[in-house]
């Protein structure tokens, strides 16, 4: 990664980590709006970045529930919907 990805990339991370403590997913957006004024590529590298963590955040709640489902020996869940996007542009 370049040191514009390496730096969007931890910003989302943090980001994403600060979500709960503030209580609303608007932090994403108006993180990027402040990352935009001054660089829309390391805006676009942040939105990514936020939104591959979000994805994988969700994919693992899901992976984690079907592998107590199938312990317990329970029908499986249906995944979350697809194509949901937490961020808006």
């Amino acid at each position: 990664m370049s040191i514009m990805e390496d730096l969007a990339d931890a910003l989302a991370k943090d980001t994403i980590d600060a979500l709960d403590i503030v209580g609303t997913d608007e932090l994403i957006q108006d993180v990027a709006r402040v990352i935009g004024a001054s660089s829309v590529t390391t805006q676009e590298a942040f939105l990514t970045s936020a939104r591959v963590r979000l994805s994988e955040k969700r994919a693992r709640v899901y992976l984690a529930k079907r592998i107590e489902e199938a312990k317990k020996g329970l029908a499986a869940s249906a995944p979350p919907p697809s194509a949901e996007d937490d961020i808006e542009y």
